[in-house]
């Protein structure tokens, strides 16, 4: 009824903007899904390299087209990357085990470990922490090291010992030591090259001068009681090679450097967060040998910094598979097609198309019956009998033909009996017309 009544060039219009309105939907949701998801990222060291080795990441994330971005924001310091991280600025943050409330975060990877150094010029009669006893030690680093300070100053009784600490800049090292406002440097530094040379620097070095680096003995006593820190071994000639500083393996601390996530991350997310940076660091190692330090944290349940769920997924091979990711798709599908399917079918008997058949005999002999009914003359009614006759003679030729398709005399014999009888009460009208005419 309703094709009938609303005109064509209007049905037409009404499917065509149900359509666009739906690819607009569909387009839309696409976008939306498959669009890379942006998250801000805190990052800061004393030296800018922080910032500096996530904004690589960052950039080859996007050369790689990867589904997760990252925004860098440099705070300037660890510590102040682990503020951001624990007041909920950011989504991700590079921080210390040591440094910061890390309540909220959970591991993502390990960027760098990071390891203790205590070291004393060139000819100090310095040589262990005992022999700090009355002077100063510089901490590079400032604030961030203030952890590290602490469980120093506890496990020794460096406070007893009146040995001080002083925060240093890093531009203020080196004249700091030559003016011996400092005996010995406290450093916490990746055994890169790169970090190795700048203690170098701090120094005034030759091949009969070398720094004394100090060892932590209490290591492992401390890293019971701090899970943030472990014992450590600098591996012999570390600083130097010839002669070897230290000259033998030299036992110290070492924290980590940790990516962490919120908690409330997804799992997915951080799962294709995990995937990119793996995948990018082997692209990266070639200008940065740094991020060959990039590797999985602890995945033990008792590990000091647990693991996201999502970077679990990565390390535990637990990832879905392509049966679990997309089954729902395989299935859900002719479901959908067949929904489609019906959709277009309707629409298309919406619009009245294909509903009309060609005209039979029956209807051509029933679309006379308006015909006989305004028609005016005498002549126009022999015509429309002649019409008849020739469907008739038609039909009937079919029919002897053996025709199957050719209607039965019956149905063509009633049909033509009701024409029959409206032309002749149309011709009785008709005579009747013409009489009063004529009297008038």
């Amino acid at each position: 009824m309703m094709s009938t009544k609303i005109p064509l060039w209007l049905r037409f219009f009404l499917l065509v903007s149900v359509a666009v309105f739906a690819a607009g939907a569909g387009l839309l949701a696409y976008r939306y899904y498959t669009h890379p998801v942006t998250l801000n990222v805190a990052a800061g060291s004393i030296d800018g390299e922080a910032a500096k080795a996530m904004s690589a990441i960052a950039n080859e994330l996007v050369s790689t087209n990867a589904p997760v971005r990252l925004k860098v924001i440099d705070s300037g310091t660890a510590l102040e990357a682990a503020n951001a991280f624990s007041a909920g600025k950011v989504d991700l943050a590079v921080v210390r085990g040591d440094v910061g409330d890390l309540s909220q975060a959970q591991a993502v990877v390990v960027v760098s470990h990071m390891v203790v150094l205590i070291i004393a010029p060139p000819g100090s009669s310095i040589d262990s922490i005992e022999s700090l006893k009355g002077h100063t030690v510089g901490v590079v680093g400032g604030a961030a090291n203030a952890k590290i300070v602490d469980v120093l100053t506890k496990e020794y009784d460096l406070a007893s010992a009146k040995v001080a600490f002083k925060n240093l800049a890093l531009t203020d090292v080196r004249q700091a030591i030559q003016s011996k406002q400092v005996s010995a440097l406290l450093v916490v530094i990746p055994l890169a090259e790169k970090y190795l040379s700048l203690v170098r620097g701090f120094f005034q070095l030759d091949h009969k001068k070398a720094p004394v680096l100090i060892p932590i003995e209490s290591a492992a006593a401390i890293a019971e009681g701090e899970r943030a820190f472990e014992s450590f071994d600098v591996p012999k000639g570390t600083l130097r090679g010839a002669p070897p500083v230290p000259d033998d393996d030299l036992t110290t601390l070492r924290t980590s450097l940790y990516l962490v996530a919120q908690k409330k991350l997804g799992t997915d997310l951080v799962t294709s967060l995990t995937q990119a940076i793996m995948r990018v660091r082997r692209d990266l190692l070639r200008e940065q040998p740094i991020f060959a330090q990039i590797t999985a944290p602890s995945t033990d349940q008792d590990a000091y910094l647990p693991l996201h769920p999502g970077a679990a997924a990565v390390y535990n091979s637990t990832t879905q598979s392509f049966m679990d990711e997309y089954g729902n798709w395989i299935y859900l599908t002719p479901m959908v097609l067949g929904g489609v399917a019906t959709m277009l079918a309707t629409a298309w008997n919406f619009l009245g198309i294909g509903k009309f058949a060609p005209e039979g005999p029956l209807d051509s002999l029933y679309a006379l019956v308006r015909r006989i009914r305004n028609v005016d003359t005498e002549a126009e009614l022999s015509e429309i009998e002649e019409e008849i006759d020739n469907i008739l003679r038609a039909e009937r030729a079919k029919s002897a033909a053996g025709d199957e398709s050719a209607v039965d005399a019956v149905t063509l014999n009633v049909a033509a009996h009701r024409l029959e009888s409206l032309i002749h009460d149309r011709r009785t009208s008709i005579a009747k017309g013409a009489a009063v005419a004529s009297a008038a």
